[in-house]
């Protein structure tokens, strides 16, 4: 069993920056690839970064490229999200995602684990 925790989350004005961070517990092989998605009221639920913890893969979304970086520590089981240059459309819930690969991660049922979810507001 995994278990993800989110914490990092809050209130920003626009050009603000957050990081978020996902710890994570149990099997390393059933969270080898980690992610970070995000939902806004109304919409559904995208996929922003993604790295595989077992190799140097990462991803980042056209959409947020340039402003975010995903990195890991293996170390303390964590998967961070800094975010830089906030706008307001990046306000949502933001959750982290887990999985045993990174095969198609962007499709949210490919996801074995999933945390609760931290909120990112950003305001104009």
């Amino acid at each position: 069993q995994v278990q993800l925790v989110e914490s990092g989350g809050g209130s920003v004005q626009a050009g603000g920056s957050l990081r978020l961070s996902c710890a994570a517990t149990g099997s390393t092989r059933s969270r080898r690839c980690m992610s970070w998605f995000r939902q806004a009221p109304g919409k559904a639920r995208e996929g922003v970064a993604t790295t595989d913890t077992s190799s140097d893969y990462l991803w980042i979304d056209d959409s947020v490229k340039g402003r975010f970086t995903i990195s890991q520590d293996n170390a303390k089981n964590t998967v961070d999200l800094q975010m830089s240059d906030l706008k307001p459309e990046d306000t949502a819930m933001y959750y982290c995602a887990a999985g045993p690969d990174c095969v198609n991660w962007r499709v949210s049922s490919s996801r074995s684990y999933w945390g609760q979810g931290t909120q990112v507001t950003v305001s104009s």
